[in-house]
């Protein structure tokens, strides 16, 4: 869960924000537990980390649907949204050739253009997100190869 801290109208309040599933948030207020319903759902893009490649093992529990993956190979950089926030801009197309100081898109938190650069020179694998996306914190952006 990640935790934000807010202060409204004089009173502090601690919102740790769990899983989304559908248009059902989980959240924590101050504490006590709420399932939120969202009115629009987002479009949420999942969220990849690199992993090396592991031994083969036998799994245990049931893989869950491949339709909630987002797959990177080996090797691919995965820029991560570093905070809550609203695609402004991508600057961008798949296939692009990029160096890892490039500007790839704006993304807007707090009234504040933030730029989000490739981190890794590369070219754009995909695009996980459109212009005008609301995006989470650790969301997938793009995927560099």
């Amino acid at each position: 869960m990640k935790e934000y801290k807010y202060k409204i109208n004089g009173n502090e309040y601690t919102v740790a924000v769990g899983d989304v599933e559908g248009n059902i948030a989980k959240i924590e207020l101050n504490g006590t537990p709420y399932e939120v319903e969202l009115m629009d759902q987002p479009k949420v893009s999942k969220v990849v980390k690199r992993v090396a490649p592991a031994a083969t093992e036998t799994a245990t529990v049931a893989p869950k649907p491949a339709s909630k993956k987002v797959a990177a190979a080996a090797g691919d950089f995965v820029i991560e949204s570093p905070l809550p926030g609203t695609i402004k801009e991508i600057y961008v197309k798949e296939g692009q050739e990029v160096k890892a100081s490039d500007v790839v898109c704006i993304l807007e938190a707090m009234k504040m253009g933030n730029e989000i650069h490739a981190g890794k020179d590369g070219v754009v694998k995909s695009i996980n997100v459109a212009k005008e996306d609301s995006v989470l914190e650790g969301t997938t952006i793009m995927v560099i190869g």
